[in-house]
């Protein structure tokens, strides 16, 4: 979430006056996340998200709108959009394709998870897979193995010699993963601390679903431990891994193909977070408030899991 294209206060007074949500109070632009340009909005009957896509086509969006609906339907507490006086969830603002989202109680984890909150997530994205089963729309994920090998050779030639190589021995050991045979279907694919309301330990709801898309499920489960597991030194945390994992097979058992592969989704899942933070840094987008997150991050954990594999055979139910 970032602010790209600036909204004018009279050009959102007449975007909300489409809404049956009050008045114009106060609105202020989000500076955290990357993709979508996204304001806090006070109304006089509320509090709400506008967000303005930055990297989609309206033909797309009904996927995203519709994936917040069912969820919130089915009892995860996500994000709800707001339908305008005809009954529409999406609309266009600054030539830009827009949505109002009911903006949730909590705030987002901006420091290192506790283990409460590792285990909430573990829990709930559990929840969510399983209710999921029963989502009828599809969308092929746009940021799986196909892209990672195109924005790889496009980022190669600004790669040191050991990160090159490193690169492209990585790609070669992950080029069977689009063959995998394992259970799949709708997922957020961005669960990160950024993506979550707290209170304390408690998870007031899920949000940003905008890369959701049909991956296999232990992706968002390595997507979720690759960022809520990290201790100080930016690596998995075992404590920490522990329970966010035993939360979630408490609810949903991986299967003997889950457990063989899940080193090599964990790195997949790391590489493509480093692949898309390099790209953001190497070619930035031009914005009034835009945060470029440190790829390194996802390196070191890439490195970890090519060294030092994450085991599943201590957790409860492996």
């Amino acid at each position: 979430m970032s602010v790209y294209t600036e909204v004018g206060r009279d050009e959102l007074i007449a975007f909300i006056g489409e809404y049956a949500v009050g008045n114009l109070i106060d609105y202020q632009g989000i500076s955290a996340g990357i993709e979508n340009t996204n304001y806090f909005v006070t109304t006089d009957q509320g509090e709400f998200v506008l967000t303005l896509f930055e990297q989609h086509e309206f033909a797309e969006l009904d996927y995203f709108l519709e994936v917040m609906t069912f969820f919130f339907k089915h009892g995860i507490p996500s994000a709800h959009p707001a339908e305008d006086k005809q009954g529409n969830y999406l609309k266009s603002l600054c030539g830009r394709p827009a949505a109002l989202v009911m903006r949730l109680a909590g705030h987002t984890v901006d420091e290192l998870a506790t283990l409460g909150q590792c285990e909430a997530i573990g829990d709930m994205l559990a929840q969510m897979h399983l209710a999921g089963q029963k989502f009828k729309h599809r969308r092929a994920t746009q940021r799986g193995a196909d892209w990672r090998e195109s924005i790889a050779e496009t980022l190669l030639p600004h790669m040191s010699a050991e990160q090159a190589d490193m690169l492209k021995a990585e790609l070669a050991f992950q080029r069977h993963y689009s063959d995998l045979e394992l259970p799949w279907g709708v997922t957020h694919s961005d669960l990160f601390r950024d993506n979550a309301l707290f209170i304390d330990n408690e998870l007031q709801g899920i949000i940003d679903f905008y890369f959701a898309c049909d991956e296999f499920l232990i992706y968002d489960l390595a997507v979720a431990v690759n960022d809520w597991c990290i201790n100080e030194q930016g690596l998995i945390d075992i404590e920490r891994y522990h329970r966010l994992m035993n939360a979630y097979l408490q609810r949903r058992e991986l299967n003997e193909a889950e457990q063989s592969n899940w080193n090599l989704v964990c790195r997949a899942a790391a590489l493509r977070f480093w692949l898309s933070r390099l790209q953001d840094q190497l070619f930035p987008r031009e914005g009034e408030m835009t945060q470029i997150k440190n790829p390194d991050a996802f390196l070191k954990i890439l490195q970890q899991h090519r060294h030092n594999p994450l085991s599943l055979n201590t957790l409860q139910n492996a």
